[in-house]
């Protein structure tokens, strides 16, 4: 998820530092930055991430998004934890 974030977040900050519960929006990621980061978690895990959960909420920690993939691996509708 580390490597992810920092090969397509463009974080300002080293992923490698930050906390499961760190807010990437004051680490510097944009929402281009999270496009990017989705469609990587799309590519990576074979998933779509729903309408639902396209929101600043799903991509603000590295919880978060791995709440949101693991809802998603899980066939959970929409995904979980995030929405």
């Amino acid at each position: 998820m580390r490597v992810l974030l920092a090969d397509s977040g463009w974080l300002a900050t080293d992923a490698s530092t930050l906390s499961d519960e760190d807010d990437l929006y004051a680490a510097g990621l944009t929402s281009h930055g999270s496009v990017n980061l989705m469609l990587a978690l799309e590519e990576r895990y074979g998933v779509e991430f729903p309408e639902n959960l396209l929101r600043r909420r799903t991509f603000e920690s590295i919880a978060a998004i791995r709440a949101a993939v693991a809802g998603l691996l899980d066939g959970a509708p929409g995904g979980t934890g995030a929405g």
